[in-house]
């Protein structure tokens, strides 16, 4: 398997090397289980816990605002701490602290406007 069309010819043979030995793997699964359904087993089932009530159950956004500011700024202290590192070296310009300030400035409007918009406040 030469040339151009052989390492396709290869990776194709992979491919379905990998797909045979899933099946295979899966149909192997599905007949040597054992299956034995009954009531209990089909139940809802959640942290040792009878289900209770109605299956829906409504979430407060702030929840996830807070879990979005967290990933944001855990992704902004990635993206500071380069930054940080090479502070103190011979290269670092005026350039790159005055970017830097721009960034920082930025965060902070956003901090700002979180923390104005009443969105931090666990209430």
């Amino acid at each position: 398997m030469d040339g151009y069309l052989g390492s396709y010819a290869s990776l194709g043979l992979m491919l379905l090397v990998g797909i045979g030995f899933v099946s295979v793997a899966m149909a192997a699964n599905r007949v040597l289980r054992p299956h034995r359904p009954s009531i209990a087993k089909l139940t809802t089932y959640e942290c040792g816990v009878d289900p209770v009530g109605v299956d829906w159950a409504q979430a407060q956004i702030r929840y996830y605002v807070y879990a979005y500011l967290y990933v944001l700024f855990a992704v902004e202290s990635v993206f500071l701490f380069p930054w940080a590192v090479i502070f103190d070296r011979p290269g670092f310009g005026l350039t790159t602290a005055l970017e830097m300030g721009v960034f920082v400035a930025l965060i902070s409007i956003g901090l700002l406007y979180a923390w104005r918009k009443g969105v931090l406040r666990w209430l």
